[in-house]
């Protein structure tokens, strides 16, 4: 089936990923793409919405898209740098403004006659984020929208299926927003709103179908939703000829390896477990440094996965559960390379000694899509709502170096968290959450005895992407509880803190 596409054109705003998921919201599929690499087959794509940019449309540095193919041909919706770009350079003016033009405003005028803005009423708020105005809107440009501050808010241009905003259609604060976009994107430029999981199964099944025929895939699982999902999604297509590994470095959660292991194979998934936690341990022995802690659990975890990959005979495809935000970011909006295989978030790199192709069908999905595909294929909720888990496991929560004992705790400590946060009801409500060994000890008392033992810190976030996220205001009465529970049951434990730190400036773990 071929479906509708939208082509965004991005500038470098921090906004672009947020439009595409608008737009895919919509049940409508879009691409991103650098705004100078735009796609040779761009008869494929029915609309284009050109992006945000953190560049001025005054400066040498502007940014210049090659819009020939694009501008009357096709519906086009330009926001913030692309509205001041086409204005700037079509007969209009676009200049400094006073004051910086960021965050709440509302609409003060509104053309509803126009199916643009049909749906959407005066007074309505939206986001703005622009240092530079535009005075004089291009030639033949009719004035859509305006707000108190800003005159030239929305336009056409007249014998086209050309608009622009001056303001962020993408983001929360813009209320009507999506709104906006369906309008643009179903009432003018009248694509089919045929995106959905239930079709992607289908299509992306029937495709490995035919790209893989009867070869032999190997797939490591992490107990992960991205690899998880891959995973079904091969298991359906190719059944038995997909292999998958299951590899425990003895830095997972406490019982974790078994029942996810468990879980998997109930699904119907021709998995193994290798228990490889003595291999690794062995590896981190004696390292403190967060940077070498990753590297040798990725060395190790690459010799691994190498040594039963080479069990499989004939293995033909390596499947990974990359996903579409890992293609994006691996291209850059000011002219970096075109898109590039993410290294699998266990392997740290495939070794040029495993010769196999790559295969990634989860590669067009953000996160919120491959848990909605998942749940079309009834997948088990809790699978599909585990919170992330960072590749190196508990190495990164554990600060300094590791020892069998330090995991023991905390394992144990991580355990009391995560178990009182779904007594409680609040881990969906949570988006990452987990506890940090703190490498200090602290004085305390215990019955009549002065203690002198380990300090953990509790850490839950609320995201949406992990690009930014915002400590959880967890309730006081279960932190007690949980902070209570801790002490009194995890020997080596005498003092419990919590995180308030939020991304940026902090980061969502400690290493």
């Amino acid at each position: 089936m071929q479906h509708n596409k939208v082509l965004i054109l991005d500038f470098g705003s921090q906004y672009t990923q947020l439009i595409a998921r608008r737009v895919r919201e919509l049940n409508i599929l879009s691409e991103i793409h650098p705004f100078n690499k735009i796609p040779l087959n761009i008869e494929d794509y029915k609309a284009v919405i050109l992006s945000g940019s953190p560049n001025s449309v005054r400066g040498e540095d502007a940014l210049h898209p090659d819009l020939s193919k694009i501008r009357g041909h096709k519906p086009l919706l330009a926001v913030c740098y692309g509205a001041q770009y086409l204005a700037h350079f079509s007969g209009g003016e676009v200049a400094p403004s006073n004051t910086r033009e960021y965050g709440r405003a509302n609409l003060s005028f509104v053309d509803d006659l126009d199916p643009f803005f049909s749906t959407i009423s005066k007074g309505s708020q939206v986001w703005m984020s622009h240092s530079d105005t535009i005075k004089v809107l291009p030639t033949n440009a009719v004035l859509l929208a305006s707000t108190h501050d800003v005159e030239n808010a929305a336009y056409k241009i007249e014998g086209e299926q050309t608009y622009a905003i001056q303001f962020h259609p993408e983001v929360y604060h813009s209320t009507d927003g999506k709104q906006l976009l369906e309008n643009f994107l179903v009432n003018i430029a009248n694509l089919d709103q045929d995106w959905t999981p239930d079709s992607f199964v289908d299509e992306t099944v029937q495709d490995l179908k035919d790209q893989l025929k009867k070869d032999k895939v190997v797939l490591g699982l992490s107990g992960g939703v991205d690899s998880s999902v891959a995973a079904m999604l091969l298991h359906k297509a190719i059944g038995e000829n997909l292999y998958c590994i299951f590899v425990n470095n003895g830095l997972l959660r406490k019982n974790e390896y078994q029942s996810v292991l468990d879980q998997y194979q109930g699904m119907g998934l021709n998995v193994k477990g290798v228990d490889a936690s003595a291999r690794f341990l062995d590896a981190l022995a004696g390292l403190s440094d967060p940077e070498l802690k990753r590297k040798a659990i990725g060395r190790v975890f690459i010799e691994v996965f190498d040594d039963e990959a080479h069990q499989i005979e004939d293995v033909k495809w390596l499947a990974q559960g990359t996903i579409y935000p890992d293609v994006i970011e691996s291209v850059s909006a000011t002219g970096g390379p075109s898109a590039t295989i993410k290294s699998h978030h266990n392997v740290g790199g495939l070794p040029d000694f495993m010769k196999l192709k790559i295969v990634e069908p989860l590669k067009a999905l953000f996160k919120d899509e491959v848990r909605r595909v998942g749940a079309s294929m009834n997948m088990d909720k809790a699978l599909l709502g585990r919170h992330p888990f960072p590749g190196p496991g508990l190495a990164i929560r554990i600060l300094g170096d590791i020892t069998p004992e330090k995991v023991r705790i905390l394992q144990e400590v991580d355990a009391v968290f995560i178990d009182n946060l779904k007594k409680w009801n609040l881990y969906d409500s949570v988006w990452q959450a987990g506890a940090i060994l703190l490498p200090v000890n602290s004085v305390g008392v215990m019955g009549d005895e002065r203690t002198y033992e380990k300090c953990v810190a509790l850490r839950a976030v609320e995201s949406t992407d992990g690009m930014t996220a915002d400590w959880v205001n967890l309730p006081y009465e279960f932190l007690q509880k949980t902070s209570n529970e801790i002490i009194n049951k995890v020997k080596g434990v005498n003092r419990v803190v919590y995180d308030i730190s939020s991304k940026p400036p902090a980061t969502i773990e400690w290493e």
